[in-house]
């Protein structure tokens, strides 16, 4: 007999996306891309089984989303929990930050199949590879949740949300990993590019470790500047051109970069050859 089929437990989804990304200089964070995309739109694509997605923050051309600000703006997380909460009806709310380029729906529904079926429901909060409670990655039973809120005075999300917590769930993939500086978001952007790199090379049938990544981003870095940006990708095909047809020198990667780092002397050359 095949096993049932697990219970889809129904949920709204709160995405908080303001605040004033002091470390970032106080950059537009959600709206940064990782992947082709905006971090929020990451985050909004993760809850896409939620009923309701509430945004807490400014408006977006996200098709299929609520948005909410918390009153006054940029008042704190709890204020802006406070504002999405409205709009939540579902017995579960997933709360999360704006700024998690690693999260997945596979993470959504691991947090929502760990949250204990007492009658009395209580959270689940995601920890870090530290075991540090992540309170921006979990789900909340949402009545006990709206109660709590509405008799806290304080103003951390730890206070309010560390009374409801039953389980703190690990799970793989760094869901939890945030985009606070710009070397966090320069991870997550070459986290994708470590994607990128295993499935074409999956779909040319070329061995991963036999790709030197990091050299040729240097090679299309050093083209890109000093002969032009579309050069770049060009010498990349054709050196793959090369090396597939067996005519490409041991360093001719070496080769390249040296003559764009030239450029300017080789054309002046060329141009004043008689």
């Amino acid at each position: 007999m095949a096993p049932p089929a697990p219970v889809r437990v129904p949920f709204d989804a709160v995405i908080l996306a303001g605040g004033e990304a002091r470390r970032l200089g106080g950059a537009d964070k959600p709206g940064l891309t990782v992947g082709g995309r905006s971090l929020v739109e990451h985050v909004v694509a993760a809850v896409s089984g939620a009923g309701t997605t509430v945004v807490v923050g400014p408006e977006r051309p996200i098709p299929g989303v609520l948005f909410a600000r918390e009153d006054p703006p940029r008042s704190g997380p709890v204020a802006a929990l406070a504002a999405g909460l409205d709009e939540v009806a579902a017995p579960w709310v997933v709360l999360l930050a704006g700024d998690l380029p690693f999260m997945t729906a596979a993470h959504v529904t691991a947090l929502l199949e760990a949250a204990p079926g007492a009658q009395e429901p209580r959270g689940v909060v995601m920890v870090d590879d530290g075991g540090r409670e992540q309170w921006l990655a979990g789900a909340w039973p949402a009545a006990p949740l709206k109660a709590a809120l509405a008799a806290y005075q304080g103003r951390s999300l730890k206070g309010l949300l560390g009374p409801l917590v039953a389980v703190r769930l690990a799970l793989p993939g760094r869901p939890w990993f945030d985009c606070d500086t710009m070397d966090d978001l320069e991870e997550a952007r070459m986290n994708v590019l470590n994607e990128w790199t295993v499935l074409a090379c999956q779909e040319l049938g070329i061995d991963p470790a036999r790709v030197d990544r990091d050299l040729i981003l240097d090679l299309t870095k050093e083209v890109a500047h000093g002969v032009a940006r579309p050069a770049a990708p060009l010498t990349a095909y054709l050196l793959g051109l090369a090396q597939g047809a067996g005519t490409a020198p041991d360093d001719a990667v070496a080769k390249l970069i040296t003559l764009a780092k030239n450029w300017g002397q080789a054309t002046a050359e060329t141009l004043t050859d008689s």
